[in-house]
């Protein structure tokens, strides 16, 4: 059945008030760090204590966040302005709003509770990976660039949620044992993710970033690790690029 202009007109005008939306989601996700201030989970919120953990990357990789914060803006921003209307722009907005606002919420929850911000990030990764499998191959450095530049941290992260509270909660392995399997996890649904979304260069490149900065804390320390991440990193470059020479979810 075709459209009525009553049809069409709502369809427009439900697009538009997505794109404002989301563009209220990235704000309140990017100030949420002004508010809540967050150095990484307290130490004491688990049963065993989690100082300086193998599954956390180096300190410096969290600075990954600026550019997250930032590039969301922009691209939320041009989406109200200049793609408010525009069905391909406006198909990962659903998913997208609903990860943002769950992470604009999530530094409180992270300083009361690691299980609800382990299960929250989790969340937030899914809807990111729903959002990032939507986006188009149109404007690919204002939409799909730093959805999954966002999404491939966020890969990296809930991994090392799972591995901090395998580990702060007394489970199995111990603190090595779980970075290792964390760094597995991590690497198997980062390249699952990469070679099937295609060319999404910024997902692999969030990943390796991560990689990296496992490698680094743990470089003098643990060395099995900082070789099984060095090596993941070696590997997400590969997907990456092979993903780069095909078309995947296009």
């Amino acid at each position: 059945m075709p459209e009525t202009p009553e049809t069409q007109t709502r369809d427009v005008d439900h697009r538009r008030m997505k794109a404002a939306l989301l563009a209220v989601a990235a704000l309140l996700f990017a100030a949420a760090p002004l508010a809540v201030p967050f150095q990484g989970f307290d130490p004491e919120l688990f049963p065993i204590p989690q100082d300086d953990p193998p599954v956390q990357p180096a300190g410096y990789a969290f600075a990954i966040w600026g550019p997250i914060y930032l590039w969301l803006l922009v691209s939320a921003g041009v989406g109200l302005v200049r793609r408010a209307e525009a069905p391909d722009w406006d198909a990962p907005r659903w998913p997208l709003i609903g990860s943002l606002v769950i992470g604009a919420a999530w530094l409180g929850i992270a300083q009361a509770s690691a299980i609800w911000a382990t299960v929250l990030i989790w969340a937030m990764l899914l809807l990111a990976l729903m959002a990032l499998f939507r986006t188009p191959a149109r404007d690919p450095w204002l939409l799909r660039g730093p959805v999954a530049l966002y999404a491939g941290w966020l890969t990296a992260a809930s991994w090392v949620s799972v591995g901090l509270l395998g580990a702060g909660y007394g489970i199995g392995p111990g603190a090595t044992g779980w970075a290792i399997l964390a760094l597995f996890g991590a690497l198997a649904t980062a390249v699952t993710v990469q070679l099937r979304i295609g060319r999404a260069p910024f997902y692999g490149a969030a990943a390796i970033w991560a990689l990296i900065g496992v490698a680094v804390a743990n470089t003098g320390t643990a060395s099995g690790v900082a070789l099984l991440a060095a090596a993941g990193a070696l590997a997400m470059a590969a997907a990456t690029l092979r993903g780069l020479r095909g078309t995947g979810a296009e």
